[in-house]
């Protein structure tokens, strides 16, 4: 096969889809999914049994649009338990201050609710207790910008009644009919589980900080309120998901992988990838547990589930992803990922064996023109095994290719087999894609995590380094013609690649990557302060120490710009409240007062992640031009 003479339009890939991430009702007659309006994603809903092959979501065709979005693209959304109403999230450009919206499904030309309308308040997940269909348990730093309270939300009136009140320490809130929990962080960093009780607080168990950079995850309460399901590491290098007694605090393993580790935290920090644990959408029981290796297994542990996931597995050669099911557990929709497809969608009734595709978000990508992703693994310098995807242009000889070091966020968090499509963009222009999960990533086993600590542009980076000269020996890159690139970490790794080992890079690209540790974690927003104890300050060094804050600065790229020689493009959200957008702009002015060649693009209406589609377009279209420059590869747009 030959390559394709005329490039994908960015559009194609950034563009938004025509549907995308169906979930179905208690009732199984329906099914809530994302569609466009005005160009941006909104909520729809039609029933399950109507015709779904027509591209048409207007009310003719049965489909009903129950919000009305048009600053910012919708991501999350879910039924509530007795399915009477559909709750969405919304921030406002990229701040993260998460609010949730109410939309009626059954009337349509309602207007949605607001249902924690704070200014400045940020909704830190969402609790529907199945017994209790008119209500959701939500924790807000509504009271405090640096600590988190437990409220009663009534989904019909909006009231809010005050359930727990934070004593300073606790960063999240659980709670079961008959109990209320919390987890705080203790001195030295373990996270401690405890009990509310009338006469005070009632410690039930402790996780070691070093296990748990973030705190126990996921950590879902069991149906009977009884126990809680958490994805632990404990006495082992793998994390696998282990009941705690809320009673006892005695811990019991559910199940286990000879080499896997339960997919855990990357499914709990990114809402495109389902959870490890996969419940039933309506009693909240465990059906079964995914693992992550080269590609996903998923173990059942429910009788029934065991007989459904065979019958879904035969769908598609791809990984199953998100999944729901009606009250039944007889009715179900489904995705699945897959390396060149961007994902279907179908819907089984075990009742009658009988399936049907109901979408492909982006039915104009054909996968035969896309590229295949092949992991592999290089031994780093020091013997750690660095797990890793290469992705090669179709129809191009892999001899003397341009190359693109791409680098994930984090970094506790992995790359995979899957559409991605960045990777595909990258591919489609010509260019070899190389994936590194260096140390730190998450995975593979506490040890690779915690063999980062203290490592950041250290080994971290020779990890990167060990894996190109792999490809650079096997002849698939051209030495000469490398660009780094990544978001968040990945572009921190970008900005130390150019301005560390300037000599090996012909470009960097840094989007919403830091450049100054100490300002990194000193920048932490006040409510999530006492959880990087563990992350943060364990892995990067902690700025109130002056021997660690000049190490800190040492391993900072704003130290070094001087030594950047590589044309830098740098991509910014002005209101991102993560990696502030200073990182970016000192790099920028401090290239430009010297005459280097650099690029800012900043976005005044996003964050961290750019989430609408002119948004990415502009992004990506800018970083293809960047990169033909200096790379030479295809770009659909001139230089």
């Amino acid at each position: 096969m030959t390559a394709p003479s005329t490039p994908i339009p960015v559009e194609d890939f950034f563009g938004l889809p025509v549907r995308s991430r169906a979930v179905l009702s208690p009732d199984g007659t329906k099914a809530a999914y994302l569609a466009p309006w005005r160009g941006r994603l909104n909520v729809f809903v039609r029933d399950i049994d109507s015709d779904w092959s027509a591209p048409d979501d207007s009310d003719t065709a049965g489909a009903r649009r129950v919000t009305s979005e048009t600053r910012r693209n919708i991501d999350t959304f879910f039924w509530s338990t007795d399915g009477r109403r559909l709750l969405f999230l919304q921030d406002s450009d990229g701040d993260e201050n998460w609010h949730l919206h109410r939309a009626d499904p059954y009337r349509p030309g309602e207007p949605t609710v607001d249902l924690t309308p704070y200014e400045g308040v940020r909704l830190l997940g969402t609790q529907l207790p199945p017994d209790r269909p008119d209500t959701a348990l939500v924790p807000l730093n509504k009271r405090s910008p640096d600590l988190v309270d437990l409220y009663e939300l009534d989904l019909d009136t909006g009231e809010l009644t005050c359930a727990a009140e934070n004593p300073g320490d606790v960063y999240t809130w659980l709670r079961s009919p008959d109990r209320l929990l919390s987890f705080s962080v203790e001195e030295g960093g373990d996270h401690l589980l405890s009990e509310w009780e009338p006469e005070g607080r009632r410690p039930i168990a402790r996780f070691a900080g070093i296990d748990f950079p973030f705190g126990p995850a996921p950590a879902v309460l069991s149906p009977d309120g009884e126990g809680l399901w958490i994805g632990s590491p404990e006495n082992s290098d793998r994390t696998r998901p282990v009941r705690v007694d809320l009673t006892t605090g005695e811990q019991s393993e559910v199940d286990s992988h000879p080499v896997f580790d339960l997919d855990t935290p990357r499914p709990e920090a990114d809402p495109r990838f389902p959870s490890s644990l996969i419940l039933h959408s309506c009693t909240g029981d465990l059906l079964g547990v995914r693992y992550l290796g080269a590609r996903q297994e998923i173990h059942a542990l429910d009788p029934h589930f065991a007989e459904v996931l065979p019958r879904l597995a035969e769908l598609s050669d791809g990984d199953l992803g998100h999944v729901s099911c009606d009250a039944t557990g007889q009715r179900w929709v489904v995705d699945f990922t897959h390396d060149r497809d961007p994902g279907v969608t179908w819907f089984y009734d075990h009742n009658t064996g009988q399936a049907r595709r109901l979408f492909r978000p982006y039915p104009h990508l054909d996968p035969a023109r896309l590229a295949p992703v092949t992991p592999f693994t290089v031994t780093a310098r020091d013997g750690l095994a660095l797990p890793c995807h290469l992705t090669l242009p179709v129809g191009v000889e892999p001899r003397g290719l341009p190359t693109v070091l791409l680098v994930h966020g984090g970094p506790w968090y992995r790359d995979s087999w899957c559409y991605d499509p960045e990777v595909q963009l990258l591919a489609d222009r010509g260019y070899a894609v190389l994936q590194v999960d260096m140390r730190g990533s998450t995975g593979y086993g506490k040890a690779h995590t915690q063999a980062a600590i203290g490592e950041f542009a250290g080994r971290m980076h020779d990890d990167l380094i060990d894996a190109l000269d792999r490809v650079i020996e096997q002849g698939v890159t051209d030495p000469d013609r490398v660009a780094i690139y990544g978001c968040s970490y990945g572009g921190y790794a970008a900005l130390v690649g150019a301005a560390f080992t300037p000599d090996r890079f012909a470009a960097a690209v840094s989007y919403t990557g830091m450049s100054d540790l100490v300002d990194l974690v000193r920048s932490v927003v006040p409510f999530a302060r006492r959880t990087v104890e563990n992350s943060y300050l364990r892995y990067i060094g902690d700025p109130d120490d002056p021997r660690q804050e000049a190490d800190m600065l040492a391993r900072s790229p704003i130290s070094r710009v001087d030594d950047i020689t590589a044309p830098v493009l740098l991509v910014h959200g002005a209101n991102d409240v993560r990696v502030h957008r200073r990182n970016s702009d000192r790099i920028a002015d401090a290239l430009r007062s010297r005459g280097a060649e650099v690029e800012h693009l900043v976005n005044e209406s996003e964050g961290h992640w750019f989430t609408n589609p002119d948004s990415n377009i502009e992004l990506y279209r800018t970083l293809e031009r960047f990169l033909a420059r200096h790379l030479g590869g295809r770009s659909s747009t001139p230089a």
